[in-house]
């Protein structure tokens, strides 16, 4: 038996554990990538079109920061992609970060990897299986984009440079993210190192495409951009993301092998001896457990919500195309686009602040499965509470997002900050019954917390892609998203939110009634 003996079977089981969250992950990914091939040869039909946009684009420090510049100003695939190339790669990074941290540190934390390493298992194999199952996402999330690209009407070299960029940096975070794995015997502070860096390697690159250009060569996402993809692709910077993955993994390799299984290369901070009388209650507990994460998406969303808000005026600059102009005249004018971007823009972020309080709820699941609740419950803990704490968290903190999220909007854009604070908590009610349904799996069957993912993917294509998929209106209707007002481009009415608020409330009711009466674990 060799060191690496078991890692394709590892990265068999590995698959199969990350089935859903993979189809629903990338299927989203590509369904995006290839609306906006579609949608952008009608929106901009001519080549002056197109170099009108562009050179908006390129002409605001905010939208160069946060997408990347548009090195050919003609080119009809460079405008198409150019929200993809950079900061949708950072979805795809997060991606292999969750994947290849779930199998490394969390088999270790949770005692499965010592059970593994009880069998023919080999000691480097976990590891192995780890980086060659991102290294197979990675590819096959730049296929599929390239063959979206293809479809929706963009040349088809530029197409698969466009995808292998992706690869390269989705190559480049699962190594990263292996090696945050190997320093620390925690999965959050692993994730909270890897998020870090792949955070500042993002600034770098905005810093470096408003500022110094150098700096942009000091990070991934700006090879992205320099990789020219959609004219006279530079081939050769594929290679230097392939070179730091390979100089990341040999890293996280050598570092495995010089710790032990379930410790890290930075020793834990031992904790108290004996906890603090707050901890006694279940809501301080959750609050003590999910507090660094609240906090984590309270800076993103902060920041999120400063740059849109800031790049908003500008946005009347980006449709100065015959089709821009008539969409603009249809809906009142730059002012009302203005309008109907901060709403397209609370409506984007009601979906991505769902994804904190599903991560609360499959945080539960874990806890269960791994004993951590029949620990809890086995105190003077009653079922009720610890069920109420955990769902207050989640859907609390939503609302806490939501509100942060406006403000920042506000902020950033430099007027009617309380009005987009009341827009974006407009989108609460559909947020609370996304996560009524997730919570509800979760008190039917542990296992089924997962699924939450799945419910969130659904309800996203079905309602903020569905008139652009041209489906069926009592389809779109079954999205909770659906039915939240567009404000500011509409009064807040006040009927659906009661209905849905009343939806969530029933389901959590139901849910409640069913963890109290299930066996637990």
């Amino acid at each position: 038996m060799n060191r690496f003996t078991g890692t394709l079977a590892l990265t068999r089981r590995a698959v199969r554990r990350d089935r859903v969250l993979l189809v629903v992950w990338v299927g989203l990914l590509v369904l995006v990538v290839y609306a906006s091939a579609a949608a952008t040869a009608g929106l901009y039909p001519s080549v002056a079109d197109r170099v009108s946009a562009a050179r908006a684009i390129n002409a605001s420090p905010a939208i160069v920061a946060l997408y990347g510049p548009i090195l050919d100003v003609t080119s009809l695939g460079e405008l198409a992609m150019t929200k993809l190339t950079v900061l949708y790669a950072v979805i795809v990074a997060l991606l292999l970060l969750v994947v290849v941290r779930r199998h490394t540190r969390g088999e270790e934390e949770s005692g499965h990897a010592e059970l593994l390493g009880g069998t023919a298992i080999g000691p480097d194999a976990l590891l192995a299986a780890a980086l060659l199952e991102g290294t197979s996402i990675a590819a096959t999330v730049g296929v599929l984009a390239a063959a979206a690209d293809v479809a929706g009407g963009l040349p088809a070299i530029g197409s698969v440079a466009f995808g292998a960029s992706w690869v390269g940096i989705g190559l480049v975070a699962a190594a990263l993210t292996a090696v945050a794995c190997q320093l620390s015997a925690s999965s959050r502070t692993c994730a909270g190192l890897a998020g870090g860096a792949l955070a500042v390697l993002y600034l770098l690159r905005a810093v470096g495409d408003t500022g110094p250009v150098w700096l942009s060569w000091l990070s991934p996402f700006g090879w992205s951009t320099r990789l020219s993809a959609w004219r006279d692709p530079r081939w050769w910077v594929l290679l230097l993301d392939l070179g730091l993955a390979l100089g990341l993994a040999a890293t996280a390799q050598l570092l495995r092998n010089r710790r032990d299984l379930g410790s890290g290369i930075v020793p834990a901070r031992p904790g108290p001896a004996e906890g603090g009388a707050r901890l006694g209650d279940a809501f301080a507990l959750a609050w003590r457990v999910h507090r660094t994460a609240l906090l984590s998406w309270t800076v993103a969303v902060a920041t999120m919500g400063g740059v849109m808000g800031a790049i908003a005026p500008g946005v009347k600059d980006l449709l100065d195309s015959d089709a821009g102009r008539r969409m603009l005249e249809s809906i009142g004018g730059a002012g009302a686009l203005e309008d109907a971007l901060l709403a397209a823009l609370m409506s984007i972020a009601a979906v991505v602040i769902t994804c904190f309080g599903l991560a609360v709820v499959g945080h539960g699941g874990t806890d269960e499965h791994d004993g951590r609740t029949e620990q809890v419950l086995a105190t003077a803990t009653s079922r009720t509470r610890a069920f109420v704490a955990s769902t207050a968290v989640a859907t609390g903190g939503a609302a806490w997002l939501l509100a942060v999220t406006g403000l920042a909007t506000g902020v950033g854009l430099g007027r009617d900050a309380p009005g987009l604070v009341e827009a974006a908590l407009a989108q609460a009610p559909a947020v609370w019954t996304v996560l009524a349904v997730a919570v509800l799996l979760f008190a039917v069957d542990s296992r089924w917390a997962p699924l939450g993912w799945g419910v969130l993917g659904a309800c996203f294509v079905v309602g903020q892609l569905g008139d652009l998929l041209h489906l069926p209106g009592w389809l779109v209707g079954l999205s909770p998203y659906a039915h939240s007002p567009a404000m500011p481009v509409v009064a807040f009415a006040a009927t659906p939110a009661l209905v849905l608020t009343g939806l969530a409330a029933a389901v959590l009711v139901t849910a409640w009634w069913r963890y109290a009466g299930r066996d637990i674990g």
